[in-house]
This record gives structure tokens, sequence and C-alpha cells, in this order.
């Protein structure tokens, strides 16, 4: 039977001729990431089993995003602790200060994913990797350590469900619509435990920020990894970054999926996932007039350079509407630096926005944008569960840039085609 492209590259890293789902493998991995939030716990983890060493400091990567710059004590300790780490074991990967960036945009952009590889990361939306062709997927702190000192990990080979797109998008919609929608249909565990393959004559016009938009939040479909194949985009993506050797995978002719899923990108709208689940999605404009308080324009999702484009075609000449709270948030340094090259930043802090420096922040509740009780957030980032981002009383509304830069200049949810 023919394998897809998650199985062959698992195959490929435990040495066997195949793998199918249900296998269970000892696979090498060719990248271990970790967070200021889970690295530290990870360190505990090999403290108490005396694990000494680690197997390759240059295939080791930390980046402390969560609750960088500092936003307490506890914080300054966990950074701490994950800095005499780095340091004791030869980490050069280690980013922290103003090198650092929101892992998932950052590793893409330093060269540190490459098609046809294996990498964990102690974090769930790892398996935004898997826009460049690499299976990458979530672990816990303990599974982080286990990687970081033997190099493996045990696997089980994940089924995998095909995702068929088709079509162009039309204005205003892009990769968070697409997965919002795929979340909407199949439902937060409409994926559980298997691969989302992406196929389609649609892919080749897909530009890579949306493609690692949609990987992003496969998790919130269950998913244990996302992938799409690699194509002239990736490969224009990955020259100038990826400088190692490496092997993409394609499915087989005959590779079984558990289920597939047709997508229409030509039929999509703009989306909105409303409380308290990715998967309460419905069109946007079903929630127009909807006051908003707060708007989040960046994230691990929709912290990119063209995210941020899009965001600024709407706010440009207008102000964020009164009483509404807005922050944008470059997801690295690099797309911090080409925003202000292009004038973007400036745009946003006229428009009575306030620029972040690279941070989750929000995202989890952590700083720079929690939220009160009773209060709404319409948001560019992957989770909306209760009390995610603050109060258990408030609400997020997950949304596309276009969509969170148009309520933020009107001050309720609006379409962006609706801005005066």
């Amino acid at each position: 039977m023919g394998m897809t492209m998650t199985q062959k590259i698992l195959a490929r890293h435990c040495g066997a001729q195949s793998a199918a789902a249900g296998d269970l493998i000892n696979a090498r991995l060719d990248l271990v990431m970790g967070s200021d939030v889970t690295t530290p716990i990870a360190i505990q983890a090999m403290e108490q089993h005396r694990l000494n060493k680690v197997f390759d400091p240059d295939k080791i990567v930390l980046v402390m995003d969560h609750f960088a710059p500092n936003k307490d004590i506890q914080a300054a300790q966990n950074c701490a602790a994950c800095r005499r780490f780095a340091e004791k074991h030869g980490i050069r990967n280690f980013y922290d200060g103003g090198r650092m960036g929101i892992e998932h945009v950052l590793l893409p952009e330093q060269g540190f994913v490459a098609p046809g590889e294996l990498i964990i990361g102690a974090d769930s939306h790892t398996c935004t990797y898997g826009a460049l062709g690499a299976f990458s997927t979530g672990i816990g702190s303990t599974d982080m350590a286990a990687g970081m000192y033997a190099g493996k990990n045990w696997f089980k080979v994940p089924g995998a469900v095909q995702v068929e797109l088709t079509g162009r998008f039309p204005e205003f919609v892009g990769g968070k619509d697409v997965i919002l929608a795929l979340i909407g249909m199949i439902g937060v565990d409409g994926a559980r435990y298997m691969s989302i393959e992406f196929t389609g004559e649609a892919i080749g016009a897909i530009p890579m920020d949306d493609r690692f938009a949609i990987c992003n939040m496969a998790i919130e479909a269950g998913a244990k990894n996302a992938i799409f194949p690699v194509d002239e985009t990736t490969l224009a993506y990955l020259t100038g970054r990826v400088r190692r050797p490496f092997q993409a995978a394609e499915p087989d002719p005959d590779a079984r999926y558990e289920k597939t899923v047709k997508i229409d990108l030509s039929r999509l709208e703009p989306m909105i996932a409303a409380p308290h689940l990715p998967s309460n999605v419905k069109p946007a404009e079903e929630f127009s007039g909807l006051k908003v308080d707060q708007v989040i324009i960046g994230c691990c999702t929709n912290g990119r350079l063209s995210d941020l484009r899009q965001a600024a075609c709407i706010m440009r000449g207008r102000q964020v509407a009164q009483g509404v709270r807005c922050t944008v948030i470059p997801a690295t340094p690099e797309v911090y630096l080409q925003a202000m090259r292009e004038g973007l930043l400036e745009v946003f802090v006229r428009a009575g926005a306030t620029v972040s420096m690279p941070t989750c922040g929000p995202c989890n509740g952590g700083h720079v944008g929690v939220l009160a009780d009773h209060e709404r957030c319409v948001s560019t980032t992957n989770r909306n569960f209760v009390g995610r981002m603050g109060a258990k009383s408030s609400e997020v509304y997950l949304a596309g840039p276009s969509v969170a830069a148009a309520c933020a200049v009107s001050g309720v949810i609006t379409m962006p085609e609706e801005v005066g």
C-alpha cells in the first residue's frame, strides 16, 4: 500500500522501507525546539534523570517568546534557567532579547526548517512547519527532554486526512479563512491524531505566509501534523535560508486517506471563529455590529509581513475607533524591520494603534493585552478558549488580519469592504 507524505518522512527517519498508520516507531530527530515556558520543565526532567548531555547542540533551538520580555519574576527565572542551560551545553541557537521572535515564524525565517525533516517542538503549534513539507509536531516537555538527550522520539504513525484545494482566493480572503473553514467543517477532533495533507490545483497559487497560517492551526482540529507538498513557491522561500541538502516527500498515487475534504477557495469569504472554540465558525458578516473592545493583529498565525500589509491597507489614513485598543505585533525582528522600511509601523501608530515588540504576549493571556471581565477581542491569534486571553467572562473572536483591522477602525465587527 502506498504512503502519504508524512508516512514517507517517518519511515525514512526510523530506517524502514515503509510506515503504516498505527505503527509504533523510534525515529531520529532533525530539530528540537522549546520556549521559555516549556524548556524549564524539560531541563528539570533531564536533571531528575541525570541526563548530562544533549545529542547535538546545533539541532536544538530555544526561543524566549511567551512571557518575554519578562513580565514578572517567574518569567525572568524561567528565561534565566534556559540561558544557563544553553550556555552549559553550547546551544548557540538561543533567541532572547532583541534577537527573539515568535518561534513558529522565527524558525522557518532563519532557515531551521527544511522539507522532509522531522521536527518536534514543545509547543502545540509546531505543526506550522509542515508548510515547508516537513513533519513537525508539538510534544510535551518530557518528550522534549528525551529528544534533546537522545536525538530520537517514539511516534505512532498517523493516518491522514486529505484536503483538496481548488479555486483562487477572493479579495480579503486568505489562509486563516481556509483553516477556520476546515475546522468549522470537521470540528476540533475531526482530524484527531491524523496528518492533514493538502493537495489540489490551488496550492501553486497559495503564498507561503498563507500556508504557514493554515498549518499553524491544524492542531485546533486535533491533528498530529499538517503538511503541504513542496513546489516552486516552497523552493523560492527556502532559497538563501536553508543551506543544507534536503529530500522532499511526495504522496504515492495509492496513498490511503481516512477521508477527503474538498474546499473551493473561490467560494470562501472572510470567516470568524466565535467563542469559545475554533470550530464555532461562521462567515464574518454574521457577526456584523458586535461591539469590540480590543483588536490584536499578530501571533504565530498572522504576524508575518503580508499580514501586516493587509492590516495597513485597511488602517491607512483611518483612526482606531474610540474605546478600542488595537495592538499590532510583528512576529520577528526581521518582520519588524521590513514593516518599518515600508512605513507600515507608521500607519499603525498614526492610526492610534500600539506596536509591540515580537512576543506571544496576549495570545495566551500573558501580557501586552490581557482582557478584563466581559471584554470582547477580535484577534488574529489561534485559540479562543474560555479565559484564553484574560478574564473568564471575556470573549475572543478569531479572524484574519483584514477583518481584524476593519474591526479596529469601526469599533464593531465589520467586513473589510464596508470600512468607509
